[in-house]
């Protein structure tokens, strides 16, 4: 083959190569988004909702990291146990998915909760109250596998119930 045309030949075969790889690669992805989102709904409806927390040593990492750790909360699959526990031994929640979005290997879930604040939370005695917490997490998964975790949640119903806050709808009314 003459310089040229070995030269134009291997460009070729790499372009090709290149597409390939694209190919390969769109088609993965969604696969790997599909486990991903899975692993996270598996951690919302069925650890955080009916209390498995058995399944975190199966969907967590043992070096999990918590970006915004609880007080006292250890980080690792045993953190998370840590989490879950003192979630649902102080509301009894149950945890609503209302967007998941996967892009590689990060998911991000918009989720609503309604529970009853049965236990302590953070030095706040039970009230035996209805409460709704919403809130945006954002996880990083390897593997289909938890290692990372960040969230804002926002707690003013809470923080309305127990008399942080003053409920805006009694100040409403009182002005009347």
């Amino acid at each position: 083959m003459a310089p040229a045309a070995a030269s134009q030949h291997d460009q070729s075969s790499t372009a090709g190569q290149m597409r390939l790889g694209l190919e390969i690669r769109r088609r993965a992805m969604p696969e790997r988004e599909i486990t991903n989102k899975q692993t996270i709904r598996t951690l919302y409806e069925e650890v955080l909702n009916e209390g498995r927390l058995e399944l975190l040593d199966q969907i967590a990492w043992p070096e999990h990291v918590e970006h915004n750790p609880f007080p006292h909360q250890s980080q690792g699959a045993e953190g998370l146990k840590q989490r879950a526990s003192m979630v649902r031994a102080a509301f009894n929640p149950h945890f609503t998915i209302e967007h998941v979005i996967a892009e590689g290997d990060k998911v991000a879930i918009m989720w609503s909760n309604q529970g009853t604040h049965v236990g302590d939370w953070f030095g706040f005695a039970p009230t035996g109250k209805n409460v709704a917490a919403h809130g945006v997490d954002i996880f990083l998964l390897r593997d289909g596998r938890l290692a990372e975790h960040w969230d804002v949640v926002d707690t003013t119903d809470f923080l309305i119930k127990v008399g942080v806050l003053p409920d805006p709808a009694a100040s409403a009314e009182s002005r009347r």
